[in-house]
């Protein structure tokens, strides 16, 4: 963090504002790698603290007349029926969970720094702060034991799974660490979360002698169930309750010993609060209400329950009585900071003087991220650990915006989706600043290459993040991003569609931006699907082949689905696909079903550019695309927008379709023909006819040439607000002009021409490998869609292709062949093997066919 504050400090000569061209440097790394969890976009948000503008725990005094609570990545004190907050701590890092000691002496709390979370011990009489655990795991969770002398916490330190440890604190120090619950691994297979299991979520008994906790101990789905365990005697475990939980269960027994409190959404598709016994005995629901309430903790006197909630959308604190239901909000209206601090107006605007909504990044010499205080901020999920300690926090701002930032050097960064250029200013501030314009200008295609406009075909309103997303604010937020169309993606997590209320089958124009509803089947043994624009129902059951449950059966497949989907007259991709090329020989599982159904005609499209590696994408699309399957490319984000830490934003991966955004079927349309092409920031423009032709085709288009063959003139252009290592002209998956770059990496405009004598596709490609702190993804990548080029009596001839997608539902038919158990039927099982034979028999005539 030293490090951060000093170069800040010495790039900051003068207030000025220019175009971001800051070049691509190394590799990004995941936030919090050192957990081996899978699945780190599940636990992170769902499990690990995040920087929020309201608060996010809280903790009481022994008295019950203050609290303290995390808020703005600090901790603050307030008094109960106060509207002012004293700032207790300002990092180095972000300062979490907070808990205060029985004795009234110390709070103890998580620090997020150098991509760690440790334990920080506070002295409430003096302010001193000693670091209690060191090193690079994750220690969260810290739980005071009621007498005052030990601990229960969260650690990764057990080979990167989370595990329950107890420790005493002697001498404002840790001693005798003991593991509880740590390491052990369940028989049950499992997609979502590891083979060892995790114990999470501690709080302890009245007298202290056993801990309250979350584990997933043979458990198939979900985060796990409540158990009880001994602290002297750790193999004495019971299970309370059966709870299927996403990480914030929190069990919290009341100081009487009977009544153990805790967050669930049993047959809802939000967190409320519940009631049982020490013995799980019939849970009874506390609170109700169509959004989270999360963080419950007891007073000490039983009398009240203090929780956070959702349901204005941000993070807010409420106290309820336990009888009676009334409810007080804790507003910090006053805050006092422990360092100046020095209110930041923000303005956004064209290069035209129009005012635009985009993105924000405010970066202090303190090495912290800041943003208003009504504010929504979201996290990166991945950082570049050579430049910084921590990853990027943004904010939306409509506009215009103001905020609290330290006296000093700050750092702003904004941007307004891929059309406009992104501007950067340092400057000091002053006990008065003056308001700071931002001027983003707009860069755009030769109108030559027609008219887009831009869709993310893949998001998440809400799944399970900390925040309540509205179909009004994702508008807002998607505007700010540049974005014309949102494709709002219903789905399971577990037991739950949190969206399935938002489903109809019109749109909703907000803020000019069209919003639609669709659907995300889910299985992850065939590979996930969207349905976009149905036109009647969603489909159901949402998901099929979870092991270990009713719906362990295979069937229904993908095609199953497909078909239904397309009764509807919805347009089917496959999405987020390999995050590594498909190997037939290769050991282990091989059950993706997008080759049966690219193959018979049930997949429209695929997302090319998306939650996955865009490039190993790119080599399996390019093979269907040469067996001749008119197989488009899509894009989406999968972005979680209720998340406080998320891959997006909304708009990160984004399709550019020459479509009306509020005509469904000229929509589809474009889609299904791939009229445009799909980027996370480049745009690409790409033009394509026969040289004695008039008239040039786009991606989509088909080129038609005699017999002989042809010249064809390919007109190509690049405008990108990030820059592009390699521009490329790629025709049956191999590579045929490159387009130096090294002069200009941010725009192009290119004639080349190429003698074609066989049928097959054109298409352009920008790529940048090395990471931009810019674009939120893996690295920089924008393909078109293909322009097809007809020959005369030359079909598209792969048999290399045709055999690998042969040997990969060999593959499909092997492992369908050990799912005996797993089938309702036999007819199920029937059913997929003649599917599985009708495409291979497919194939074999490409294979066998004479070019």
């Amino acid at each position: 963090m030293k490090k951060l504050s000093s170069m800040v400090v010495f790039i900051i000569v003068m207030m000025t504002v220019f175009v971001v061209r800051v070049e691509a440097e190394t590799q990004r790394t995941p936030v919090m790698a050192q957990v081996a969890h899978p699945h780190n976009y599940y636990w992170r948000e769902m499990y690990l603290p995040q920087l929020t503008s309201g608060p996010s725990a809280a903790s009481y005094a022994p008295s019950g007349e203050t609290i303290v609570y995390s808020m703005q990545g600090s901790l603050w004190r307030q008094d109960m029926g106060s509207d002012t907050a004293y700032q207790l701590t300002k990092g180095p890092g972000y300062d979490y969970q907070p808990d205060w000691s029985p004795d009234g002496r110390f709070i103890i709390f998580t620090r997020q720094y150098e991509n760690a979370l440790n334990l920080i011990l506070y002295n409430v009489e003096t302010g001193q702060e000693t670091p209690l655990t060191r090193g690079t795991s994750v220690n969260v969770e810290p739980r005071w034991s009621p007498d005052s002398t030990k601990i229960a916490y969260i650690s990764s330190k057990e080979k990167g799974y989370f595990g329950l440890y107890v420790a005493e604190i002697k001498q404002q120090k840790m001693e005798n660490i003991r593991p509880i619950v740590v390491g052990h691994k369940s028989e049950r297979d499992r997609y979502y979360y590891s083979e060892t299991d995790h114990a999470i979520n501690p709080s302890w008994s009245p007298d202290g002698s056993r801990l309250y906790y979350v584990s997933n101990d043979e458990v198939a789905w979900g985060s796990g169930d409540i158990w009880s365990v001994s602290v002297k005697n750790p193999q004495d475990r019971v299970r309370v309750l059966v709870e299927e939980t996403t990480w914030s269960a929190r069990p919290e027994l009341a100081h009487d010993g009977k009544r153990l409190l805790f967050s669930s959404y049993e047959g809802r598709q939000w967190h409320q609060l519940w009631l049982t016994t020490t013995q799980g005995l019939s849970p009874l629901p506390l609170t109700f209400g169509d959004y989270d309430i999360k963080m419950a903790r007891w007073s000490p006197a039983d009398k009240h329950i203090l929780y956070v909630s959702n349901e204005t959308g941000g993070l807010e604190l409420w106290q309820q009585t336990v009888v009676g239901g009334a409810r007080q909000k804790i507003t910090a209206t006053n805050k006092v900071y422990k360092s100046p601090m020095v209110s930041l107006q923000i303005s956004l605007q064209d290069d035209k003087a129009i005012g635009l909504d985009g993105r924000v990044m405010v970066l202090a010499s303190d090495g912290r991220h800041y943003a208003p205080t009504n504010s929504r901020i979201h996290g990166d999920d991945y950082f570049n650990e050579k430049k910084t300690s921590h990853e990027n926090h943004y904010f939306h701002c409509f506009k215009s915006c103001i905020l609290d930032v330290p006296k000093g050097d700050v750092v702003i960064t904004a941007m307004s989706g891929f059309s406009h250029n992104s501007a950067l200013k340092k400057m000091t501030t002053e006990a008065t600043t003056e308001p700071v314009n931002l001027t983003l200008s707009q860069i755009k295609l030769p109108d030559e290459f027609g008219q887009y406009i831009s869709a993310d075909m893949h998001v998440h309103m809400n799944y399970g993040g900390q925040y309540k997303q509205t179909v009004a604010r994702l508008a807002k937020q998607a505007k700010a991003e540049g974005l014309d169309v949102v494709y709002n993606l219903l789905v399971n997590k577990e037991q739950r569609i949190p969206d399935i209320s938002q489903f109809k089958t019109t749109s909703d124009l907000l803020d000019g931006v069209t919003i639609y509803q669709a659907q995300e089947y889910h299985t992850s043994y065939w590979g996930h699907m969207s349905f976009l624009h149905l036109n009647d129902h969603l489909l159901t059951p949402d998901f099929a082949s979870y092991r270990h449950t009713a719906l362990a059966s295979p069937y229904p497949t993908n095609g199953v689905m497909s078909d239904l989907a397309h009764d509807q007259g919805a347009v089917v991709g496959y999405v987020h696909p390999f995050d590594s090329m498909p190997d037939p020989s290769a050991s282990g599982r091989l059950s993706h079903s997008l080759p049966l159904d690219v193959i018979q005609g049930r997949a429209d499209f695929l997302e090319v550019v998306s939650f996955a590696d865009h490039q190993e994408t790119a080599k399996v699309w390019y093979k269907f695309l040469n067996l001749g399957y008119h197989l488009a490319a899509g894009a989406g984000t999968d972005a979680m927008t209720n998340y406080a830490s998320l891959r997006g934003p909304v708009g990160l991966n984004r399709a550019y379709l020459q479509a009306d955004p509020n005509n469904p079927s000229s929509l589809k349309h474009a889609i299904k023909l791939g009229n445009g092409y799909v980027t996370n920031g480049p745009q690409l423009g790409l033009l394509v006819k026969e040289k004695q032709q008039e008239n040039a085709v786009g991606s989509g288009g088909e080129v038609t040439l005699p017999e002989q063959g042809g010249e064809l003139e390919i007109h190509l252009a690049l405008r990108s607000f990030v820059p592009v290592e390699r521009l490329e002209v790629v025709q049956n998956g191999k590579v045929i002009h490159r387009v130096d770059m090294t002069k200009n990496k941010y725009q192009a405009d290119v004639d080349v021409n190429v003698p074609v004598k066989v049928s097959g596709w054109i298409l352009l490609r920008a790529v940048n490998e090395n990471e931009h702190p810019l674009v939120q993804d893996l690295y920089t990548y924008a393909t078109t869609n293909p322009v097809w080029i007809n020959v005369e009596n030359k079909p598209q001839y792969a048999p290399e292709d045709a055999r690998y997608f042969i040997d990969w539902i060999d593959r499909i038919k092997d492992h369908i062949e050990t799912r005996d158990d797993d089938f309702n039927a036999a007819w199920e099982k029937e059913v997929i093997l003649t599917d599985i034979d009708q495409a291979k028999a497919v194939l074999q005539e490409k294979l066998n066919a004479i070019p």
